[in-house]
């Protein structure tokens, strides 16, 4: 990132996302800002980020620019929605949830990359264990000769010599495991009383942040000798190589390190996208739905402008980190937010609702698009899926007509009307395997013209 300028910031954002010049020059911009730990450190505590107010309707990119944002500069990331946050004082979730939120997803972020650099070294750790186990249960069941030929011929290795001196024996059952051979084998081994798993992905629901954190904890009290029980448990040799490995990945990272920098993370380079910040516009009212939207704004402002929030994890800055906030704006206006936060928010930058030509591009260009992933999808199913252009036209125009005669939704739309062409071919793709389907205008029309017709039927299908 940080040899990036920013019009190759801008390349790196086309990759993923249609049009929206103005916004990515931008996010750009506001990215090059946050440069500050090249400069000394005086001054480089004295540089805020330049956050940013995108303005546009659902569905044109706001999200995406965001999350993409995040993802190009390998930063903690957390999407909040301002209509969730109540003032404080009532019932709901408070803003400061916001910085909790995001150190959470910093812990589990960083956490997953120390996973990985672990990895292999907790697999050899992982696969010795096992090893003694498997030749511990040898000799106990049986004599050991004849219970590693019984084990050799039940794996087709017949022509394996085996001897009866312990080297010779977990020699040959080492080559098994690492052939994969004795992965349905059952193995008794000791296990600690710990959660399943540790979640790694890069957005979780709060229940798994708690398993996250209660399963790390239960891991350092264990490594410390302050945990639960062990106990035994007969499993594949496949399992209990996956819950060795995990538990010898616990024992090599250490938890404070992984918090103490993704706390770090979390206050230099976090990213937090603010949705539907218009809906809490407007003057307070007392009773109703937004009962406290401008103390909702009033609580949002020492985040947004830089404050010290305590969390489990200990206190987290929020100076440093970029806040970008979207919202439609339909029946309110940036102007309406209390000017103190407005001023916070010193880039300004107004999406454009997309075009057919921006949705025909949004289906095919981006590395990800919606027809390469059916694509890729029905081709595990043995089917070759080939999208005309007049096909790929088609269902823009459908989307663009459903967005002007019902609810604009912008590209969203487009999932629909994807479901629906290829809902046939999805259901019945496994006994299609060797067709090839071609998606053309008649291939659009004949699954889904009818239903745009019918206004009032479109209106719930679509």
């Amino acid at each position: 990132m940080t040899n990036l300028t920013p019009r190759q910031i801008v390349a790196e954002l086309d990759k993923y996302i249609v049009g929206q010049k103005e916004v990515k020059r931008a996010v750009a911009i506001a990215l090059r800002h946050r440069e500050r730990r090249q400069l000394a450190a005086d001054m480089g505590m004295e540089i805020h980020p330049k956050n940013i107010l995108m303005i546009g309707p659902t569905g044109v990119g706001k999200t995406e620019i965001a999350r993409r944002v995040a993802a190009l500069i390998d930063a903690p990331f957390l999407k909040a929605e301002a209509t969730r946050f109540t003032e404080v004082g009532y019932v709901g979730k408070d803003a400061e949830s916001i910085v909790h939120d995001l150190v959470e997803n910093s812990i589990t972020k960083v956490y997953s990359q120390k996973l990985k650099e672990v990895e292999s070294k907790a697999e050899k750790l992982a696969t010795e264990r096992l090893l003694n186990y498997i030749c511990k249960q040898l000799k106990k069941s049986k004599p050991q000769k004849q219970a590693t030929k019984q084990l050799a011929v039940a794996q087709g290795a017949t022509s394996i010599k085996v001897k009866g001196t312990s080297s010779l024996t977990r020699r040959f059952v080492a080559r098994l495991l690492q052939d994969h051979k004795l992965d349905d084998q059952l193995v008794e081994i000791e296990v600690p009383e710990v959660r399943e798993e540790f979640p790694t992905d890069l957005e979780l629901a709060p229940s798994d942040v708690e398993d996250f954190r209660g399963a790390f904890a239960d891991t350092v009290a264990r490594v410390e000798g302050k945990g639960k029980c062990h106990h035994w448990r007969k499993i594949p040799v496949k399992e209990a190589r996956r819950l060795l490995a995990r538990e010898e990945a616990s024992k090599l990272l250490d938890y404070s390190e992984v918090v103490d920098e993704a706390t770090k993370r979390a206050e230099e380079r976090g990213v937090v996208f603010i949705d539907e910040l218009d809906k809490i516009t407007g003057a307070r009212i007392e009773i109703g739905r937004d009962v406290s939207g401008e103390g909702v704004q009033r609580d949002l402002l020492p985040i947004v402008e830089g404050t010290t929030v305590m969390t489990r994890y200990g206190p987290v800055k929020t100076d440093h980190i970029l806040f970008m906030a979207a919202g439609a704006f339909h029946r309110s206006k940036p102007s309406d937010l209390i000017p103190e936060l407005q001023g916070r928010f010193p880039l300004r930058v107004e999406l454009t609702p997309l075009s057919q030509e921006d949705l025909e591009r949004i289906l095919t260009e981006p590395q990800y698009s919606l027809t390469k992933q059916y694509q890729a999808l029905l081709a595990t199913e043995g089917v070759e899926l080939v999208f005309a252009e007049d096909g790929v036209k088609e269902m823009a125009r459908l989307a663009t007509l459903m967005n002007e005669q019902n609810e604009n939704i912008g590209a969203r739309r487009l999932n629909t009307i994807m479901e629906r062409v290829l809902e046939e071919l999805n259901y019945s793709a496994a006994e299609r395997k060797g067709e090839k389907v071609v998606v053309d205008t008649a291939y659009v029309s004949q699954h889904i013209g009818d239903l745009v017709k019918n206004r009032d039927l479109s209106r719930y299908i679509l």
